[in-house]
């Protein structure tokens, strides 16, 4: 069954906080959900579907669903990782087509700032129930390590500099300077990321995310409630989701799932990568947007380098306006999850509603996508394209 136009984003808020110890996760979702049900001119009471992610306190929806005091029809608690949030999109607009609810409220919320979490440098630590924890644990791996090595494949592979993917950085820092709730507004150049502080060879600081405190909430619904509400009409056109295996070893760590998702996704919208205005394209390190970019389409794959250098993902400038917020790299990146600001920003793009320093012209085609876990520890990936009616 397509989704094409069977669902509308009615709402959408990201917390404005990137610093917040005396409030609980489970304030900062309800605040985050109360936000988007304002923005789209709804209430609690309206909310019949819910769908949270692996950030909930304790795992589970169940909890929040108290807390609000929300009366269900439907619930979803599916775990992908940063990208759950773009998957519940596809799950909402699915429950929403089959009757199972009208208006579905989707958040996040995290406080690794407040707990001190490291950037990507302390050892992972994996459930002793996933079947390569007998394994991994003495190498005590983290996740700057691993990218830093795939990072070091694509260079090797393509010959990708690290003067390309600083540009990534530097259009982040450039959009993050119109953002007045983004944690870095500096513009950096590309010799201030490449003379940064080396965290895990190729990758300097300056090459990976924020960590912050937040969250955001989207409100999903059936299109003539979209049609009654105040915000300007953003259908959900295509969606595509998909776990990109490590093939028993043999595994191209060049790739993302992106190559599965981002054709789904295009394939259900009916359009192509050239059609799309706006990209939202998940950021934890700037090597995973230029794998990214290659692996949805926007350019031949060992290209991503030359694609994003020059300046081509500033908007107003460069051939693709990417992550006008800032995105992970400057803006906000709460619980290890930035998949819901993707969206969020995308919204706005659509909506008109971004800084007009970075707001996209006659912005009628938009893309969010992103992965969830750990690319070679399990890899999920999601896409979802938008358009403004």
């Amino acid at each position: 069954m397509s989704l094409n136009g069977k669902a509308y984003i009615a709402g959408a808020f990201e917390h404005p906080t990137r610093l917040a110890p005396e409030k609980s996760v489970a304030q900062l979702h309800v605040e985050c959900a109360a936000g988007a049900l304002k923005d789209a001119g709804l209430s609690f009471a309206d909310v019949d579907g819910y769908f949270c992610a692996g950030d909930a306190p304790g795992g589970s929806p169940l909890p929040l669903v108290d807390y609000m005091n929300l009366r269900l029809k439907w619930m979803d608690g599916t775990e992908l990782g940063g990208c759950s949030y773009l998957a519940h999109i596809e799950h909402a607009a699915a429950a929403i087509a089959a009757g199972k609810c009208s208006v579905a409220l989707i958040t996040l919320a995290g406080k690794p700032r407040s707990q001190g979490q490291a950037v990507g440098t302390a050892p992972r630590v994996l459930s002793a129930e996933r079947p390569e924890t007998p394994w991994d644990p003495p190498s005590r791996w983290g996740i700057a390590g691993i990218y830093a090595m795939y990072a070091m494949r694509h260079m090797h592979e393509y010959g990708t500099t690290s003067e390309q993917m600083a540009w990534v950085k530097v259009a982040a820092s450039h959009h993050a300077q119109h953002n007045p709730h983004a944690l870095l507004r500096k513009v950096v150049t590309v010799e201030d990321v490449v003379t940064s502080a080396m965290i895990a060879k190729p990758l300097h600081r300056l090459d990976c995310c924020v960590i912050t405190d937040g969250g955001g909430a989207l409100i999903v619904t059936r299109p003539e409630i979209a049609r009654s509400l105040k915000q300007p009409l953003v259908k959900i056109r295509g969606c595509g989701q998909t776990i990109k295996t490590n093939n028993g070893g043999d595994i191209d760590v060049t790739r993302t799932g992106a190559e599965r998702s981002g054709p789904l996704a295009f394939n259900e919208a009916g359009i192509v990568p050239a059609d799309i205005k706006y990209a939202s394209v998940y950021d934890n390190f700037t090597i995973m947007v230029i794998t990214q970019l290659e692996d949805l389409g926007f350019c031949k794959k060992g290209e991503g380098g030359k694609f994003v250098a020059d300046g081509n993902l500033i908007s107003g400038v460069g051939k693709l306006p990417w992550n006008t917020d800032g995105g992970g790299l400057c803006n906000n990146h709460p619980m290890n999850r930035g998949g819901i600001t993707k969206v969020i920003e995308a919204v706005r793009q659509l909506r008109g509603q971004a800084h007009p320093a970075v707001q996209v012209k006659n912005c009628d085609l938009a893309l969010a996508s992103g992965p969830g876990l750990v690319l070679g520890d399990g890899h999920a990936h999601a896409t979802v394209i938008f358009e403004r009616e």
